[in-house]
């Protein structure tokens, strides 16, 4: 174990508005945050600099696999900063100089696991093999010989090994490309297999499914978009890798017109979906695509995203005393580690920094920072794959997604609901309630024991736009899950369990700006004894949003109403309460109606204005109508 240096000073620049008037962050401040990390990082090494022992958690893999984890992606992140200024970072690579050497000696009693003995060796090959390619004139071609044969016999083990067809194939891919590169041995089989799996999680305009599940995220941007860009620069003279140099960039120029729109004005991404430890590695792909030179959005709007996303963590706790990443989103959160998670797993949040490979002439550093689209305008945008429809509202910021077609599951699938996938909604404001029983956002049923139904398997009727307001349905064949305590690890997916048949519930979302019209036919509850229950969004109390559930008429009546509370720690704060309605006494088929709003200020007048003015014409505050008669039936009918 290391004996751990005192902490070293810190400092940062001066804003300049200058050049970026929205963050303030240029080139210097991201080179002295990346610093920063790996200084504090470096003072829980062992003295060969192979192992970073960091403080926290343990991974399902055991220290020896996270401190391996600690030093790939901490090495990931001093690579972008040696690529993009080789001269002034030498100190960083004679530091990992010594630690590839120690860790891939054999005689090391303290040596890594190959990826041949460890599954999470795998993945950080991975990092190791990228941030090799990447300073090869300034770290791989000075390293000894001997160095260099160790380090090709370790990456060797992955040849032949199975990986899952999810993301994880990237990982084989890009080891054996730079084996390929260094006169290693590699197995074309292995490359060929990896890209026709990748080719097969393509779901259109730029969006991949995590594997064979309905399972979108922020994968798409940090995985399933940057490894085809940086196999571009490992290996360009690659026969596969030119064949597919303008198929790989069209399809992240697509991702990226949607991925702008999915930032809020404040820098969140997005907060949805597994490993969201990693947090500002959500700004990936927009240096990916400045990169590669494969993006539509230009230099200014590419760093206001990515600096926006940097600065929104650091300026909320990422970064604990010590200047180290914890398990959580905002500061620490123990409550979000997954199976997978230990100690060195948020330093994938290393990838998000790859704009550091960029020189500082570079148009993504000299460009002055332009808006974000939420900055500019109301948004509203539709994205097939996941099933999303995107409302953003310039007078708070805030991003809100429906979600109607993502739920890391399969339809028909009968297990609990994912947090982080299943809900009706998602934003740049809020997280969701982290239990997978929950009225966060949801349509449920309670039975007498007071237990909530759960949607996943729910399908996807589709969704679509009338005269600016968007419309997004699926139907659940609801049921209650007594999970299984035993039921595996936590990798993203609902969790296995018993299941007990409920309802029928067929959603429909009518959303403008920042309110929803949620319109609900109940099937099959007649006779069952059960109450329904519609929830609106978690908030933290304080906080700059506001969330609220209204009943409308439309047939059926909902009589009940209250909020939901938390009162324990949560990634946002420390409480949190969701507003619901529902029906006091057993439901029974028919339709029901709420209103549902998550804004700033200006939410009650959105709300106040938001109203039925005949039986089946809905009015939003700004003027807009819509025959809900028309559109339920445009997504419900004969599906």
């Amino acid at each position: 174990m290391p004996s751990i240096a005192p902490p070293h000073t810190f400092s940062l620049p001066p804003l300049n508005r200058e050049l970026s008037p929205y963050t303030g962050l240029t080139r210097e401040h991201w080179c002295a945050y990346a610093d920063h990390l790996l200084r504090s990082a470096h003072r829980h090494a062992s003295d060969d600099h192979a192992n970073l022992y960091l403080p926290g958690a343990t991974s399902a893999y055991g220290r020896r696999s996270d401190s391996l984890e600690a030093f790939a992606r901490t090495f990931l992140l001093a690579s972008f900063r040696i690529a993009g200024d080789p001269e002034h970072t030498g100190w960083i690579a004679d530091w990992y100089a010594q630690g590839l050497d120690a860790g891939t000696n054999p005689q090391n009693p303290d040596r890594w696991p190959t990826p041949g003995e460890l599954d999470q060796a795998k993945v950080e090959a991975a990092s190791l093999a990228v941030g090799l390619a990447l300073t090869r004139d300034v770290l791989w071609d000075k390293l000894p010989q001997r160095v260099k044969e160790q380090l090709v016999a370790w990456f060797e083990t992955v040849i032949g090994e199975k990986y899952p067809p999810i993301n994880w194939v990237w990982f084989q891919i890009v080891v054996e490309m730079f084996l390929a590169s260094v006169g290693g041995r590699f197995s074309d089989d292995d490359i060929d297999a990896g890209l026709a799996i990748h080719d097969t999680l393509y779901r259109g305009h730029g969006w991949f499914a995590d594997g064979p599940e309905r399972a979108y995220d922020h994968y798409v941007g940090w995985a399933f978009q940057v490894y085809p860009q940086l196999l571009q620069l490992m290996a360009p003279n690659d026969p596969r890798v030119r064949a597919r140099t303008a198929v790989d960039g069209e399809r992240l120029a697509d991702f990226l017109d949607d991925a702008i729109h999915l930032v809020g004005a404040n820098g969140s991404p997005l907060i949805q979906g597994r490993s969201l430890i990693y947090r500002f590695a959500a700004a990936a792909p927009f240096w990916t695509g400045q990169l590669s030179g494969h993006s539509r959005l230009s230099p200014g709007v590419s760093r206001r995203a990515a600096s926006g996303i940097l600065k929104y963590f650091l300026e909320r706790g990422a970064l604990n005393g010590d200047g180290l990443l914890t398990i959580g989103f905002h500061g620490e959160f123990p409550g979000m580690k997954q199976s997978y998670s230990g100690f060195g797993s948020p330093y994938w949040a290393a990838k998000g920094m790859m704009g550091l490979a960029l020189p500082a002439q570079h148009a993504a550093w000299t460009a002055v920072e332009e808006p974000l689209p939420v900055e500019l305008a109301d948004t509203r945008r539709l994205i097939a794959a996941p099933g999303w429809q995107i409302d953003g509202t310039v007078a708070d910021g805030v991003v809100r997604i429906r979600n109607h077609g993502t739920d890391h599951a399969n339809p028909g699938a009968q297990v609990a609901d994912s947090p982080l996938y299943a809900r009706l909604g998602y934003s740049t404001a809020t997280f969701p309630h982290l239990e997978a029983e929950s009225l966060d956002n949801a349509v449920a049923f309670v039975d007498s024991e007071g237990r909530l139904t759960h949607r996943t398997g729910f399908k996807f009727l589709g969704h679509s736009e009338r005269n600016g307001v968007h419309a997004g349905a699926s139907r659940a064949a609801t049921r209650w899950i007594e999970v299984d305590p035993d039921g595996g690890p936590d990798h993203g997916s609902g969790a296995a369990g018993a299941a007990t048949p409920g309802p029928e519930a067929t959603v429909v979302s009518l959303t403008r700006g920042a309110v929803e019209l949620r319109l609900v036919r109940v099937r099959g509850a007649s006779g069952a004894g059960v109450r329904l229950r519609m929830g609106g969004w978690p908030v933290v109390p304080g906080s700059e949003v506001q969330s609220e559930l209204r009943p409308v008429p439309w047939a059926g009546a909902c009589d009940d109403a209250g909020t939901w509370r938390d009162d324990g720690p949560h990634p946002m704060g420390e409480q949190l309460v969701i507003p619901w309605i529902g029906t006091s006494g057993p439901v029974a088929d028919g339709d029901y109606a709420a209103v549902v709003g998550l804004g700033g200020e200006g939410l009650r007048t959105d709300m106040d204005g938001a109203r039925f003015i005949g039986a089946d014409t809905f009015v939003f505050a700004d003027g807009i109508e819509v025959d809900v008669a028309s559109v339920w039936e445009s997504l419900t009918s004969d599906r």
